[in-house]
């Protein structure tokens, strides 16, 4: 009788190794071709392992919890016959081509929509009194069932949490490949416990890098205020009256007022080069304006901004904010920031720890202005109430620069006439 030795197969993905998890058979025990005999454990995937011969099991070349390198012997099995190979490397190049990487020889097509194999004694047979041609209803059943060739293709879907049911398979062989799963990653396909994954890419991928990055290079620190507002927003309705041909916003008189007051605390007005070991502290300021739209979270820049006075102010920052909501913002307008002022407030909330948008060293946010108890000349008053807070990059100041501005900007909020005096 002939001895066939079946080697460790290429898992894929590079691997060179496998740790032996569990044996399926025994010396002696009969196998089947595409029979699963051992669970070997990579470093990428846990991975069962099909029998490209059948007979009697001869030898187990490894033992459990050892490792064994990739076209090592695994299994002898005496007797029997060998599966279609050359068939098999062809379906291992068509889906290779398809970006899958390497599959196991031999590795059957009957999985269930869990993407676990079943472990039958013996593949389905043909039936003896179906007719030439027909299978019988459990092949059938295997034949619909979702086909997944490559473990590491299976194991790349199941740690994606999709169900296999739901990919489409790009190719005419219906075989489930790499590419067929990163495409169902990507396009938000549902899974099988309700999640929904969804890319990040786009807009949100370059917010989310910038946002880390900032949350990984800069030591921040973070002060608040309350502030009493009510002034502001009675100066601010005097100013709109005022000032011809422009609508004077809150955040325009906000934004001048940060002006003035980062004109005090210029160190507030800069950025960390951190290759060079410097802090480069600029001239002007690029008024960083956080706005929400549609397309996630922008930062349209006003440039020069400390130059502008109320007026200019308010109609740069209106054409900022039609432009941002109508998702007409050039790339242009987005850069060359170096302070941000956020107005949260407008989404309901008190206040917030926000995120310095990297490379520059402060941002500046206000919550929304509601009624509170507040003192006043000794007497409990109802007055319009908001927080203000200010995140710091601290290698460029200490707590007594930031807390200083901010309590400047406080003053100002509280006497903003005092503060803008005849500046329009």
């Amino acid at each position: 009788m002939s001895m066939q030795v079946f080697m460790l197969p290429d898992l894929g993905e590079g691997l060179t190794e496998a740790e032996i998890v569990e044996w399926k058979v025994e010396p002696g025990d009969t196998v089947t071709i595409d029979q699963v005999v051992v669970e070997v454990e990579t470093a990428k995937a846990s991975v069962e392992v099909p029998c490209p011969f059948e007979g009697v099991v001869g030898e187990l070349h490894a033992a459990e919890g050892t490792s064994l390198a990739v076209g090592a012997p695994l299994i002898s099995i005496t007797g029997g016959a060998l599966a279609d190979v050359p068939a098999a490397h062809e379906q291992y190049r068509e889906e290779e081509r398809a970006g899958s990487g390497n599959v196991l020889i031999g590795y059957g097509t009957g999985h269930g929509p869990t993407g676990r194999r079943k472990r039958s004694a013996a593949p389905p047979q043909w039936s003896e009194k179906a007719p030439q041609g027909a299978l019988n209803r459990t092949t059938a059943q295997q034949v619909s069932a979702p086909k997944v060739l490559s473990p590491i293709v299976r194991n790349m879907a199941l740690q994606g949490g999709l169900d296999l049911g739901s990919i489409a398979t790009a190719g005419s062989h219906g075989v489930i490949t790499r590419a067929d799963v990163e495409r169902a990653l990507a396009n938000g396909v549902p899974t099988t416990d309700g999640v929904t994954r969804i890319p990040i890419t786009g807009v949100r991928k370059a917010i989310a890098d910038k946002l880390s990055r900032s949350r990984s290079e800069i030591p921040e620190a973070t002060v608040w205020v309350d502030v009493d507002a009510t002034a502001l927003l009675q100066a601010r309705r005097d100013l709109d009256a005022s000032i011809e041909g422009v609508k004077v916003t809150l955040l325009a008189v906000l934004a001048k007022l940060t002006m003035i007051a980062l004109a005090k605390f210029p160190e507030l007005n800069s950025t960390v080069d951190t290759a060079a070991g410097e802090i480069l502290r600029y001239e002007n300021v690029g008024l960083g304006i956080a706005a929400q739209t549609d397309r996630g979270l922008m930062v349209p820049v006003v440039p020069q901004a400390d130059k502008a006075d109320l007026k200019e102010l308010a109609e740069r920052l209106g054409e900022l904010t039609e432009l941002a909501r109508t998702g007409s913002l050039p790339a242009a307008r987005l850069s060359g920031g170096t302070f941000t002022l956020n107005n949260y407030g407008v989404f309901g909330v008190d206040g917030s720890a926000a995120i310095i948008n990297h490379p520059e060293a402060a941002i500046l946010g206000i919550g929304r202005i509601i009624d509170r108890p507040w003192v006043v000349d000794g007497e409990v008053a109802v007055r319009k109430v908001a927080q203000l807070s200010l995140a710091f990059d601290h290698r460029v100041c200490d707590g007594g620069v930031a807390g200083g501005f901010l309590r400047t900007v406080a003053d100002f909020v509280e006497n903003p006439v005092v503060a803008l005096g005849s500046v329009r």
